[in-house]
């Protein structure tokens, strides 16, 4: 695993809702090729699919947003998971996850902010997370290659290719 060892890389905080945001905290879910069981979206042209059915944003991005005067929250944004210790800046599109110690995702998009989560900024102005404005800041779509369990505080680690798509056993 590329990881680095000396940094504690975890899933802080697993969101999910009725459809809608904010995503509210669940202590454990189940991650699927079309989403974690039990959230919903109401908007399912821009959310929720085989390439978007997971919506993971970086703990550290919050809490820099938040030091800047946003009214931002895990989950206020509509992120499935809220992730700490990775290098965000290497979690793009083509790379690859393990969630926990089963769930492999292939991370396919930046997310585009919209309307729907305005709340989570000061004036309003949701364009703050947009990749193409601040670069760096935005949370990320992937699609989830292997199901499996999912509970806060599992370990995440940034994978190659050759890792993720290798079986579950010999990673």
């Amino acid at each position: 695993m590329t990881g680095n060892a000396c940094v504690v890389q975890i899933v802080v905080q697993i969101n999910g809702s009725a459809g809608g945001v904010p995503k509210l905290p669940v202590p454990s879910a189940r991650a699927t090729a079309v989403g974690l069981q039990g959230d919903a979206h109401r908007d399912r042209q821009h959310d929720g699919g085989l390439d978007r059915a997971l919506c993971l944003f970086s703990h550290e991005r919050i809490r820099a947003l938040q030091a800047e005067g946003q009214p931002i929250a895990a989950g206020s944004i509509g992120e499935n998971l809220t992730i700490d210790g990775l290098d965000w800046s290497a979690v793009t599109p083509g790379s690859y996850l393990l969630l926990g110690s089963q769930v492999v995702a292939q991370v396919t998009r930046y997310t585009s902010p919209c309307t729907s989560i305005t709340g989570a900024f000061r004036d309003r102005n949701y364009s703050r997370v947009s990749q193409k404005r601040h670069p760096g800041d935005s949370w990320v779509h992937a699609r989830a290659l292997q199901e499996g369990p999912l509970t806060s505080g599992d370990p995440v680690a940034l994978l190659t290719e050759a890792e993720a798509l290798s079986p579950i056993g010999s990673r």
